[in-house]
């Protein structure tokens, strides 16, 4: 019977046969004007469980309640009973697929895995709703597109009684042993991966979610489509980065690279080098970082972990797209910097420590206590005092002027008293290298505020000038 089926060409199936309904998307894109129009309906007859016929007519089952799940309802009409009624019957048989595949002892066949993966595909490859970042030129999206990127507008997907139980079936087939990954490539294919990336653009969170899970699980069993998943996304990201800056599932996709990239070989691959050059790093830039920071900055301390002499490329592009207005920005980048410094070794820290700590110096002297706080809790961390400590005749110089400031004139005491911890660690590591920067500064601060008084009197003497040539002009022009 199952050759049978099989031989009739996937879901057009003929009129005549009651049990077997042809594939029909119900109100799905193009919408019914007011209702749940009955007539467009298929009928869905019940059917047996599966423990209910015997082991050889199972897969036929199988295939029947596939075809019959194949049939897209539109949840934006919950008043119909009849349609309720279909979708409850449409749920049921959702999860009976699930069980049977997910216990079952028999391996699927061939035609019925491809019969499984074309219902998947059928019911959850869609029209997207129009995310919260996009201009559909309605006011509220115009409101949306306006409002602070790290504010969640979250959507929350009315068919997602049916995605959630045709996602978890997706995953099932793909993590069964059952499952050979030398056929089921021929049915989850390149197309069916871009389609799949393709969703996370979703604004509903659960279905990014199950996304990430599956598409993690499918890049670890199919070991054929791993460059092409890793390409796929790169240019996913090049677009957010250098076109749009609008997309919902940055976060979910570098959760997936941040597994992929604790798996690399080492040593690492020029192509996985040029990734975080080209596509990790310059993702700080965005406006909407805040949303997926701390994914991103998982990251960028793997590829440290992994391979330390990167650890100055890291760094000097943290410099690099370092922000300038936003304060909390600079936080982020301040708690990555120290996650990077964590696992730095002395090679690379001097190559770029003079840099570095100019920033760090401006940190500060933020008037934001925030940022001066939190770098001033850089100072917390054992590894980094350390490194501090083997190069303090270069760190000190470069910074002792932003810690003097702090003590002068920081309007936050909670800052003065962590800058006077930070001098008294200074002055133990070298008291001498220590007060040769305070003379320094002192001949420094007279030596601007000598400039200061011969500029303020050269202007008086030019105003004089000036007083004295207005004075004779009016004179003659009395006389």
């Amino acid at each position: 019977m199952l050759n049978r089926i099989i031989k009739r060409g996937g879901p057009k199936l003929p009129k005549t046969d009651a049990n077997e309904t042809p594939a029909v998307v119900v109100g799905h894109v193009s919408r019914p004007a007011a209702g749940c129009d009955t007539s467009s309906v298929p009928s869905i007859e019940a059917l047996p469980l599966f423990r209910d016929v015997p082991a050889g007519e199972r897969q036929s089952l199988f295939i029947r309640k596939l075809r019959l799940c194949a049939v897209v309802f539109d949840f934006s009409d919950m008043i119909t009973l009849r349609c309720a009624r279909e979708r409850e019957v449409k749920r049921r048989y959702l999860a009976e697929l699930i069980d049977f595949v997910q216990s079952s002892s028999d391996r699927l066949a061939e035609p019925v895995q491809e019969e499984l993966v074309r219902t998947i595909a059928t019911n959850i490859f869609r029209c997207l709703p129009p995310a919260a970042h996009e201009n559909t030129g309605s006011e509220a999206a115009a409101a949306a597109a306006a409002a602070d990127p790290e504010e969640e507008n979250i959507f929350l997907d009315p068919a997602w009684p049916h995605l959630q139980l045709v996602y978890e079936l997706l995953l099932r087939y793909v993590v069964s042993s059952d499952t050979d990954a030398k056929v089921a490539k021929r049915f989850i294919d390149h197309a069916f991966v871009l389609r799949v990336l393709d969703l996370f653009d979703s604004g509903d969170p659960r279905e990014r979610e199950y996304l990430k899970t599956i598409l993690h699980r499918i890049y670890g069993k199919f070991m054929v489509h791993r460059p092409f998943i890793r390409k796929a996304i790169s240019n996913i990201f090049y677009r957010f980065i250098f076109e749009t800056e609008q997309h919902s599932g940055i976060g979910e996709l570098l959760d997936i690279l941040g597994s992929i990239i604790n798996g690399f070989a080492l040593p690492m691959k020029e192509e996985h080098k040029l990734f975080l050059v080209r596509v990790l790093i310059p993702l700080h830039k965005t406006k909407p970082a805040g949303v997926y920071h701390h994914q991103l900055a998982y990251c960028t301390t793997q590829f440290v972990e992994k391979d330390c002499k990167l650890a100055y490329t890291v760094i000097r592009g943290l410099l690099k797209y370092w922000p300038v207005t936003n304060c909390q920005k600079e936080l982020l980048f301040l708690g990555e910097l120290e996650e990077v410094l964590e696992t730095t070794q002395p090679t690379e820290f001097q190559q770029c420590m003079v840099p570095l700590f100019k920033q760090i110096s401006r940190c500060l002297n933020s008037s934001h206590f925030q940022v001066a706080e939190r770098a001033l809790y850089l100072w917390n961390n054992d590894h980094i005092v350390s490194l501090i400590s083997q190069n303090c005749s270069i760190i000190l110089p470069v910074i002792f002027e932003a810690l003097e400031k702090n003590m002068q004139s920081h309007w936050n005491q909670a800052i003065h008293g962590l800058t006077a911890n930070v001098r008294k660690m200074f002055q133990d590591m070298d008291g001498d290298l220590f007060e040769d920067c305070r003379q320094q500064y002192i001949e420094r601060v007279a030596s601007a505020k000598t400039l200061e008084e011969q500029r303020e009197l050269a202007w008086r003497q030019l105003e004089a000038v000036a007083a004295a040539k207005a004075a004779g002009e009016a004179i003659i022009l009395v006389n």
